[in-house]
């Protein structure tokens, strides 16, 4: 069972990151006095009641967003599992209003896996840019940011990372083979041997390993991604919040306190990390209270090519939400050596006017 109170403050970032109403997720989380079970009161149905308010009121996407919030951090019992599938029908709802937004069915090892896409054609593959959540937020979280993605003159695809939402894969350190799966089945569509990686907290660490596997991803964009010390420094590990700690457990299939020992040897080391060909943006957070200190200046020693953005913030920089997403999509822009001149000055300009709001 989860800690609320832990849960409730976790929950907030993700709230802030999808622009859910303070005013209105405030007071829901008020009336939230139960984790468990699916009954007024309790972590899902509160959460599904306001996705159901939302939906009746026409307003699919944001409804789905409030439905992901009621599965958070995953799916332990009817209550949440209630909410996954509230999620998963909302945003396919949703998405069938959206040209050109489809759903592509990959194989991972023999096993299909749902992402949903946007920009492919067979006509004019274009430059490819998959996005992937962390272990709490499934690919319907991001999934809204596909037609951005399009607009920039890219394919994009949103994507789980093994166990999160809908995947039925387990999430180990082969996680990063979901990559080289989604480009073999986009083959074609995308112009997939110039494929970008955007990828938040935990698949961060995937994204790098596909990096050093895959020689058609281009670059990685990461925010918060563990690198080493997480997965090796037990001092460390004993203050790494419970829900993170439940959360990496349940995917990976092992018993909570068994989950440090379970992933010791996923760490990439120095050697891993200057053998990296391609650039890696990363957003870290100087109190960061999942992702240690030492993995930021792992990278800053051993990466190459490291375009460092670092916030004094918690993990995934809520408080420099607006500053964060820009700053990735430039960052994605600047490593494209097509990239449109006018996208990029376009971003350019918002990451100025963000960093100036967030100053005044």
């Amino acid at each position: 069972m989860n800690d609320l109170t832990e849960l409730k403050r976790f929950v907030v970032a993700h709230a802030i990151s999808q622009n859910l109403p303070a005013d209105h997720y405030g007071a829901l989380l008020d009336r939230i006095t139960a984790d468990a079970g699916d009954e007024p009161g309790s972590w899902p149905y509160e959460w599904i009641r306001a996705g159901d308010e939302w939906d009746a009121a026409g307003e699919t996407a944001l409804a789905c967003q409030y439905y992901t919030m009621g599965r958070f951090p995953y799916v332990d019992g009817p209550g949440r599992k209630r909410a996954l599938a509230r999620c998963l029908d909302a945003f396919d709802r949703w998405r069938s209003g959206v040209p050109g937004l489809e759903p592509v069915v990959v194989d991972v090892d023999g096993v299909p896996v749902r992402v949903w896409a946007a920009g492919l054609s067979a006509e004019e593959p274009r430059p490819l840019l998959v996005m992937t959540g962390g272990i709490v937020s499934p690919k319907e979280q991001w999934g809204p940011v596909l037609p951005q993605i399009a607009a920039f003159g890219m394919a994009g695809v949103v994507a789980d990372l093994p166990g999160v939402g809908e995947s039925p894969l387990r999430y180990g350190p082969d996680a990063w083979r979901l990559f080289p799966a989604i480009l073999d089945a986009l083959e074609g569509r995308a112009e997939v041997r110039e494929t970008y990686l955007l990828a938040l907290s935990f698949s961060g660490h995937a994204a790098i390993t596909a990096a050093l596997r895959d020689p058609r991803v281009r670059g990685v964009v990461a925010n918060g991604p563990p690198v080493h010390d997480f997965f090796t420094d037990a001092a460390w590990q004993a203050r790494v919040p419970k829900v993170t700690r439940d959360t990496l457990a349940h995917l990976a299939g092992v018993p909570p306190e068994a989950v440090f020992a379970h992933v010791r040897d996923w760490a990439l080391d120095d050697a891993d990390l200057r053998a990296l060909t391609v650039p890696l943006a990363a957003v870290t957070a100087k109190r960061d209270e999942i992702i240690p200190p030492g993995d930021t200046e792992r990278l800053k020693r051993s990466v190459r090519d490291l375009r460092l953005m670092e916030h004094d913030d918690v993990h995934g920089a809520p408080s420099h939400l607006a500053e964060t997403r820009v700053w990735s999509l430039l960052a994605v822009q600047r490593m494209r050596p097509g990239a449109d001149p006018e996208v990029t000055a376009s971003l350019a300009a918002a990451l100025e006017a963000a960093r100036a709001g967030a100053a005044a």
